[in-house]
């Protein structure tokens, strides 16, 4: 009896301490894990600010050289800039002035209008921001489709029509561009299906938005409730 009880102790013992072993060697790998994952963040972070230090400093040479040579370049390199500087440190907030993000939106395509020269047909109208507010780069993704999906397909005549309004609290959109007529998909990209979420998510049942394909030419039409600065 005496031999059975000390073997089942030993038994026990034996467990125990491989549960022990085993808890330390998970407590000690979860540890270099975390160590693993600290090291990594910052040098996530430390990437964050080396590149955008670099890419100004870049530009800023860029600038300096092409304004004596060619001052269209040049003028392009500084929009590319400020449209860049946006894009890194005011787009990670929730909201921002309307009137940024319509600064943006006519810096963006006059960047892309200065390819095509005098052969675009640009028609844009913005309004005041009037200090409502909204989320950044909603916008952007449709005239990025209708410069690379309408635009730059189109051999002869290319156009592109944006109108952008304020009712109140309400902003309206109607952006229309043309397509060759053999081009029967809709919007495409993967940039038009984020905004329709990020708007659900963002602006739930204080927007609408109608995308129309049709023959020659993609319609536009965004409504957003947008809130003011008080908000």
């Amino acid at each position: 009896m005496l031999a059975g009880l000390r073997g089942s102790i030993t038994v026990g013992g034996v467990a125990a301490a491989v549960k022990l072993m085993k808890c330390f060697y998970q407590k000690q790998e979860a540890a270099l894990r975390l160590e693993k994952e600290k090291a990594n963040a910052e040098l996530q972070m430390l990437k964050a600010q080396l590149h955008p230090h670099f890419l100004f400093n870049t530009l800023n040479n860029i600038y300096a050289f092409t304004q004596e040579v060619s001052p269209k370049a040049s003028a392009m390199v500084m929009g590319l800039a400020e449209l860049l500087r946006y894009i890194l440190y005011d787009c990670n907030k929730p909201l921002v002035p309307l009137d940024q993000e319509l600064k943006m939106i006519r810096d963006y395509i006059q960047l892309e209008s200065a390819r095509y020269g005098e052969g675009l047909d640009i028609s844009l109208q913005l309004p005041d921001g009037g200090g409502y507010r909204i989320a950044p780069l909603i916008l952007l993704p449709f005239a990025e489709n209708a410069f690379k999906h309408g635009a730059s397909q189109l051999i002869e005549r290319p156009w592109i029509s944006v109108d952008i309004s304020m009712n109140v609290d309400w902003l309206t959109m109607k952006l229309i561009n043309g397509k060759p007529g053999q081009l029967k998909t809709g919007m495409p990209g993967i940039g038009i299906e984020n905004v329709r979420k990020r708007l659900e998510l963002l602006y739930p049942g204080m927007h609408a938005l109608k995308i129309s394909n049709m023959e020659e030419m993609y319609i536009v039409d965004l409504e957003i409730k947008l809130s003011d600065h008080g908000e």
